[in-house]
């Protein structure tokens, strides 16, 4: 038999050298695709949401649409134009004014409450407003609870005409926005003309009492 030639010997150490640098190769294949040290995947994180966080239901604070919604409904809240009713009394005429009482009425089944002043405009048939804002004679603001079916009144005065010789005009209405709102009540007026321009044209409001004036 011929006998093996030196030169054929090392292939045997040849082979087992290319599979142990294969094993190696695949063996290194995680930390290149963006494996950890710890053997975590290199797939992306989940984040932590609010609701598997620990104790989270006892310091997650109150959503706003609850904190917001509460104080409507609660008693005690001031009152809300759609609640009211508004009327004006009879004139009450004194040392040549005329004095009218706005009043409001609480249509609704919760008890509220009123403070400060009303807002007033004398308005023509097409809604234009008929002279200046009223102004507010000096007083003490005093909130005023009403019970429904209570009333709230504030007194609405102006020089008598015919003695100040103002200008007048005849308003088809007066709209009565209550304090802190912003949507008036109409109320139609039957009573006079009023001043809107010239001589003592003011028209004044007073702070809302209890009561209807009457």
């Amino acid at each position: 038999m011929t006998p093996t030639s030196p030169s054929a010997r090392p292939f045997p150490s040849l082979r087992r050298a290319a599979l142990l640098a294969g094993v190696v190769t695949v063996l290194g294949l995680p930390a290149g695709c963006g494996g950890e040290a710890d053997g975590t995947t290199s797939g992306p994180r989940q984040p932590t949401t609010a609701a598997s966080a620990p104790d989270s239901s006892s310091t997650s604070p109150p959503s706003d649409a609850s904190a917001s919604t509460e104080p409507e409904s609660a008693p005690g809240t001031r009152c809300h134009t759609w609640e009211l009713r508004a009327w004006v009394g009879r004139n009450n005429p004194g040392a040549g004014q005329r004095n009218f009482p706005i009043v409001l009425t609480n249509t609704s089944s919760r008890t509220c409450t009123l403070y400060g002043y009303p807002g007033a405009a004398f308005v023509d048939a097409s809604g234009r407003q008929l002279g200046p804002d009223p102004e507010r004679e000096p007083g003490s603001p005093a909130t005023v609870t009403l019970a429904p079916g209570d009333s709230a009144w504030a007194g609405l005065s102006y020089a008598s005409p015919e003695i100040s010789g103002a200008r007048t005009a005849e308003p088809a209405a007066l709209l009565v926005t209550p304090p802190d709102e912003r949507d008036p009540l109409t109320v139609k007026w039957t009573a006079e003309e009023v001043p809107v321009a010239g001589n003592e044209s003011e028209i004044s409001l007073t702070v809302f009492q209890a009561g209807t004036g009457a």
